[in-house]
């Protein structure tokens, strides 16, 4: 054993020996290239016997010295401290991960807290524990209102379970609907509008779904959508749109899996009511470009712009419970037909730009006026049928189609602004203007009167997408051309909006 002993001994002794000579090596290797005294005896020895130049080459190769020293221990440097930040971040991560693990024990530990009490819940209402999580809540009746996931839409139905579609007996016609409107709210709520205003209007209801009153604030836009509702007996339901709004549950609301009951806002309750009668209802989506338009009405829009009505559903719940409302199947709801929805738009910098996917299924109507006092005749509110007025709708464009000089001289007009603009507009928008101008004429307007306001707010508006230096010489021929093909000064509203661009350059 002693033999092995001192084998070990120098064997060992032979590795560590080579081990320390490295390390006093690289000592004295460091120690050597910064012993200044050793270099200064160089120097001694060769300066008596070195030349002007070379005293430059030397001044040259002591600085390209220092600079290689100063690198090296540069690149030490940020070695060492890169392995430190290294060495940080894994620390850092480590507790992380530690911080991670002790969140996932508190989530475990509240899912068992809220075991415990649905438990303590289901006991109460003498159920098997089993049985607290089917679809169906309870199905006793005494507790039919209570447990139905959709409280305010199951009060709806107990207050229509009876409810029979009243035939009013209407009998007047769009021209008297346009005076009998401006006639309510100038007389029963000082709101005064043009008669021109009111054309605008229900032509717009007859073309789409939305309406978009634009225009500077304290115009009256609000209360233009205010007094239709006032006007039909049935007061708008006002959603104002906040900020925050992000996607659709701030219209519809959502389910809420914690209490197991849907958080069912006033929109959701209007449209669910306007579904059992034949009445016109109303919702205001007041300041809408508050927030983006896209991010909360997206599924609205593509809803709507769906030919068969029959598709206008919407899914609220992704299953069925037997106390859902009568009018929820399999968790959708359809949205009726009688509904319209009219945005409010201030153009400020507290708003965001309304997009073209929004204007293109939307009728813009511009209100920057405020409508001279006139003296009205006093007329009260009117129940209108939505059948009636959707009648009177489809007369008047089987009545007033757009001529078809009208739509040539349009179709020249669209060839022009391809041409020498580069924007071409779709199906959708001369569909649009197909129903908005024979209404707008059934309400005592004209022909070239509804078709300017229509170009003027659906197409020309898309010239504000471009370079407005870059078109400036572009728009007094564009004038001329307006001119020539419709009639000298016919297309005021498309001329004025020209030349207000114009200015703008």
């Amino acid at each position: 054993m002693e033999t092995f002993t001192r084998f070990l001994y120098e064997f060992l002794a032979q590795f560590f020996s080579g081990l320390i000579t490295i390390v006093k090596g690289i000592g004295n290797g460091i120690k050597q290239i910064f012993d200044i005294n050793s270099y200064q005896t160089v120097l001694n020895a060769y300066k008596d016997d070195l030349t002007m130049p070379e005293w430059i080459l030397v001044g040259i190769a002591i600085f390209l010295l220092i600079v290689f020293i100063l690198l090296v221990v540069g690149l030490i440097y940020l070695l060492i401290r890169k392995y430190l930040r290294f060495r940080k971040q894994a620390i850092n991560q480590d507790e992380l991960m530690a911080e991670v693990a002790s969140l996932n024990g508190q989530v475990a530990s509240l899912v068992k807290e809220k075991e415990e009490i649905l438990a303590m819940k289901v006991s109460q209402l003498g159920l098997k524990p089993e049985e607290s999580n089917t679809e169906e809540p309870g199905e006793t009746e005494n507790q039919v209102n209570s447990d139905s996931r959709f409280a305010k839409l199951s009060t709806i139905d107990e207050e229509y379970k009876n409810y029979k579609i009243r035939n009013y007996g209407n009998s007047f016609t769009l021209v008297e609907l346009c005076e009998n409107f401006r006639n309510f709210a100038a007389s029963k709520l000082r709101l005064y509008y043009t008669i021109d205003m009111m054309r605008l209007f229900i032509a717009a209801l007859a073309s789409t779904k939305l309406v978009i009153l634009q225009g500077i604030s304290g115009t009256g836009k609000t209360s233009l959508a205010y007094a239709w509702g006032k006007f039909l007996k049935h007061d708008s339901c006002v959603a104002s749109v906040q900020p925050s709004w992000r996607d659709r549950t701030e219209l519809f609301g959502y389910f809420n899996e914690f209490t197991k009951k849907f958080n069912e806002t006033d929109v959701l309750k209007e449209i669910y009511m306007a579904g059992y009668t034949d009445d016109v209802y109303t919702i205001i989506l007041d300041e809408m470009n508050i927030s983006r338009v896209e991010y909360y009405f997206a599924e609205m829009l593509s809803i709507l712009e769906m030919p068969n009505k029959d598709e206008w559903v919407i899914e609220l719940v992704p299953n069925s419970w037997k106390s859902d409302p009568s009018h929820v199947k399999g968790g959708k709801l359809k949205i009726p037909a009688n509904l319209w929805y009219i945005g409010t738009i201030n153009n400020d910098d507290s708003t965001f730009m309304v997009t073209d996917k929004v204007y293109d299924r939307a009728m813009p109507i511009d209100i920057n006026d405020k409508g001279k006092v006139f003296e009205p005749i006093d007329t009260e509110a009117q129940d209108i049928n939505y059948s009636y007025l959707a009648k009177l709708f489809d007369a008047a464009m089987q009545e007033n189609p757009v001529s078809q000089d009208t739509l040539d001289k349009i179709e020249k007009m669209d060839d022009y602004v391809i041409q020498h603009f580069r924007i071409a507009f779709g199906n959708r928008i001369v569909s649009h203007m197909k129903k908005f101008v024979p209404v707008y004429v059934a309400c005592g307007g004209d022909e070239i009167g509804g078709v300017d306001y229509f170009i003027a707010k659906k197409i020309l508006r898309k010239f504000e997408q471009l370079n407005i230096a870059y078109i400036r010489n572009e728009i007094d021929p564009y004038i001329d051309f307006l001119d020539k093909t419709f009639g000298k000064n016919r297309m005021k509203e498309c001329i004025e909006y020209l030349l207000r661009l114009k200015k703008l350059t």
